[in-house]
């Protein structure tokens, strides 16, 4: 298949054809036509036809293989397996359902990110060649765009909506926000903010939603790159409720609380874990109580070596109505888990000391930073004489207050009462992190390599497939045990070699699968594939 732009001499439009390669039974022969996928803006991104966002018609399909078209062989193993995890999770059909003319592409796209590590896509024409893909043709650079440009935020939101009805009911959804930094003017959602990877370039931010349990991503938002962690869960709850997903269970750090979000949760009627700081009131007036007790051995868990208290607390709730003009006032249950780490006491004190080390430094030298006024006046007096000059004094008593918070963290639930179980399921939202970690890196997300809106949307959405093939595939060998003697790419790349050949007018044939590869497919929970 390619993809051809035709310009009509009547009104000077640009229509965008594909050209479709298929099997005439009756002359046995291959044939091609052409058929209208859209049209070009002004700035030639492709406008898709109205028909290709529309859900596809109900049709009975023959099961078998399809005949092929040529002769060739190539590389079949890796790109199976996803074959059958797509099929297993659903996101086949679910992408099919969505996207009807484009879903096959889609599915080649987020391979080749998988399977060629870090690679733009600049290099998919080789990997085309030698590879057994869903679309089965070249997907140009060009083309790509192309392709971005034509999965439209109607077709994506019931894609999220498909896929997150799959998910089991009652695990708790890790959410959490990341920074993609880019170099692009001409992105409206490109701003400067605080880049969680330390990175001094604008950014846009993206929100993730990530069920603990099946280890999967179902849910993403692209945000300004200034938008903070708290002001995002509002727009979130409301994306909850736009999907239908019903009762939610969320898990979250402590850069999304605020009152007026845990207000909103309750108002929710969602069901919550978030951590907070010490610092707060209604924290430290429960840590106080406990502070010298909490360090006994019926405390204290030996298996993640930290000592833990729960205690349940009124919440004072309100919620504001517009349309009365009043302001409704009650109490809500909640536990608050209180935990003391002796590790975690040691860091702090350890990053305390460098940061009074720094500060003491920047007065020294009379390099003192605007954004460190607060610091150096809390914790150092500054006497200035004519023989001695600056003289600096540490504030003891300040620096012994926040001293006394050394190893303490908490976790607020309105649904949990062990605290222990609550520290399993918190740490667990780590699996976002990770995720984070494999669109940057592995997927090559690290920076946004698109000028134009429409192909970033599409971009981060077939990025946000390959992602959930990726998660699958690291829980299941996690699982099994398989990183024991694998990688993720020694793994592909011990499948990847399994060869396929096709001829004209009979079904594709596998070649040699060894003991050890048939071993793999089973304990990834996949039929091997049939060879010759």
């Amino acid at each position: 298949m390619n993809i051809i732009d035709v310009k009509n001499k009547k009104n000077g439009v640009i229509y965008v054809y594909e050209s479709i390669d298929y099997w005439d039974k009756e002359k046995k022969q291959s044939r091609s036509k052409r058929v209208c996928i859209g049209k070009r803006d002004e700035q030639g991104n492709l406008i898709p036809s109205k028909r290709l966002t529309q859900p596809p018609v109900s049709t009975v399909i023959k099961p078998g293989p399809t005949p092929s078209t040529s002769t060739r062989h190539g590389y079949f193993g890796a790109t199976y397996l996803f074959d059958a995890i797509g099929e297993q999770l659903g996101i086949t059909q679910d992408l099919k359902a969505c996207f009807p003319q484009i879903y096959k592409k889609i599915l080649s796209v987020a391979y080749y990110l998988i399977l060629e590590d870090r690679n733009s896509l600049l290099r998919f024409p080789k990997w085309d060649r030698t590879h057994f893909h869903p679309h089965g043709a070249c997907i140009s650079s060009q083309r790509s765009s192309d392709l971005f440009s034509m999965i439209t935020e109607e077709a994506k939101e019931r894609f999220f909506r498909l896929q997150g009805k799959r998910r089991m009911e009652n695990e708790y959804w890790a959410y959490d926000t990341t920074s993609i930094s880019s170099y692009s003017e001409s992105l409206k959602q490109v701003k400067y903010g605080m880049n969680k990877d330390h990175d001094p370039l604008p950014q846009i931010n993206l929100a993730l939603l990530f069920g603990e349990d099946s280890g999967l991503p179902f849910y993403y938002r692209k945000l300004a790159g200034n938008i903070s962690d708290i002001s995002t869960l509002k727009k979130l709850l409301a994306d909850l409720k736009q999907l239908d997903f019903g009762k939610v269970k969320l898990v979250m750090d402590r850069g999304f609380y605020s009152e007026a979000n845990i207000n909103a949760l309750y108002q929710n009627n969602l069901k919550f874990l978030i951590a907070t700081k010490v610092s707060l009131k209604f924290v430290r007036k429960e840590l106080d109580k406990v502070r010298d007790s909490i360090k006994t051995r019926t405390n204290y868990n030996s298996i993640y070596q930290l000592y833990s208290h729960s205690t349940a607390i009124e919440w004072n709730y309100s919620q504001t109505r517009p349309r009365k003009g009043d302001v409704i006032k009650d109490t809500r249950r909640m536990y608050l888990h209180i935990y003391y780490s002796s590790e975690k006491a040691l860091e702090h004190e350890s990053r305390f000391n460098l940061m009074l080390d720094q500060l003491e430094a920047e007065l020294t030298s009379g390099n003192r930073k605007p954004e460190n006024e607060k610091q150096y006046a809390k914790y150092f007096e500054l006497s200035d004489t004519p023989v001695r000059g600056i003289k600096i004094i540490p504030k003891q008593d300040a620096i012994t207050r926040a001293e006394k918070d050394y190893g303490f963290f908490a976790l607020l639930s309105n649904d949990i009462k062990d605290p222990i179980i609550a520290l399993e399921i918190y740490r667990n939202k780590d699996l976002v992190e990770k995720a984070f970690g494999n669109l940057k890196e592995r997927l090559n997300l690290r920076r946004t390599a698109v000028s134009s809106e429409s192909s970033l949307d599409g971009k981060l959405f077939v990025q946000f497939i390959a992602l959930i093939f990726m998660s699958h595939l690291k829980k299941t060998m996690a699982d099994k045990g398989l990183f024991q003697n694998y990688t993720m790419q020694e793994l592909l790349d011990e499948l990847d070699v399994i060869e396929a050949f096709e001829n004209p007018g009979k079904a594709l044939q596998v070649g040699e699968v060894t003991k050890k590869q048939e071993g793999l497919y089973t304990n990834l929970g996949v039929d091997p594939p049939s060879t010759l």
